[in-house]
């Protein structure tokens, strides 16, 4: 697998024991004949273009919703518009948007300060794609600065940021105000994972905290508390959130309460090379 599949550490050490090889780049490979996989975060186009040179079988495992803003990025880029990506520098999923075109005509914005001083050489065609992870609210106020910087520019159809991250955060902001102590069960490398934590200290809960898989729980200040928001990170799998749980429920007499704001039903189809 190039890359971990997924920022979850758990994950990454399941497959692990299953036979799976991890490696940074495609020269890394010592057996061409094993098969590769592409991250969910979505690859540069040079990554399949040089495994097909070196005689690999690959699997791209790229998320739906990254591919979708590689297309976008195509679509701008074939209208010769400059390309304005909002995300954090050197995240893979941001290594491989910023390789589908040639990256003289992307710009990587990654925060308000970068919004405003961008100098963008065509001003009158200018688009922008924002990385899936990110904070919804941090990202409407660069977006802000953007449109009033260039009143022109183009957005794509429908948002860039997962589905997933999105009601996550919505529901922290619901949640998060009412606890003593706020917990995000994710990896230390997992964006979106990361965001949580932000968005529910910027909603009231200054006492919150990631949760990496195996880290001990500061039991002492759970005790003490009479509300607990968790919630979880979009790769971290329900069972570390049970986990948790049943480690808190030895200590403490624990009532749950779940708070559903909305229903995700989206599936995605297999490659089809894998059917």
């Amino acid at each position: 697998m190039r890359h971990e599949i997924v920022h979850n550490k758990q994950v990454v050490e399941e497959l692990k024991e299953k036979g799976a090889i991890f490696v940074d780049e495609l020269s890394d490979i010592k057996d061409r004949n094993r098969p590769v996989i592409f991250s969910a975060h979505g690859v540069p186009k040079s990554v399949p273009i040089e495994a097909k040179l070196k005689n690999l079988t690959f699997f791209d495992a790229t998320c739906p919703l990254v591919s979708k803003i590689h297309r976008e990025v195509e679509f701008f880029d074939k209208k010769n518009y400059e390309i304005i990506l909002i995300g954090h520098k050197d995240h893979p999923e941001v290594v491989g948007t910023m390789g589908q075109i040639n990256d003289s005509k992307m710009y990587l914005v990654e925060n308000i300060e970068d919004a405003k001083k961008i100098n963008i050489l065509n001003k009158e065609k200018v688009a922008y794609v924002t990385q899936t992870t990110l904070s919804v609210d941090d990202t409407s106020q660069i977006i802000k600065v953007l449109k009033n910087r260039f009143p022109n520019i183009k957005e794509p159809k429908k948002e860039d940021i997962c589905y997933a991250t999105t009601n996550r955060q919505e529901a922290v902001k619901k949640i998060a105000p009412l606890c003593d102590m706020f917990f995000v069960v994710g990896s230390k490398n997992s964006s979106n994972s990361l965001r949580l934590v932000e968005v529910a200290k910027k909603s009231g809960c200054i006492n919150s905290e990631l949760i990496p898989f195996n880290k001990k729980l500061p039991i002492n200040s759970i005790i003490q508390c009479n509300k607990i928001g968790i919630t979880s990170g979009a790769s971290a799998p329900e069972k570390l959130v049970q986990d948790l749980i049943v480690e808190i429920k030895k200590y403490c007499s624990v009532s749950i309460e779940e708070v559903v704001l909305t229903k995700e039903n989206v599936t995605f189809k297999l490659p089809k090379s894998l059917n």
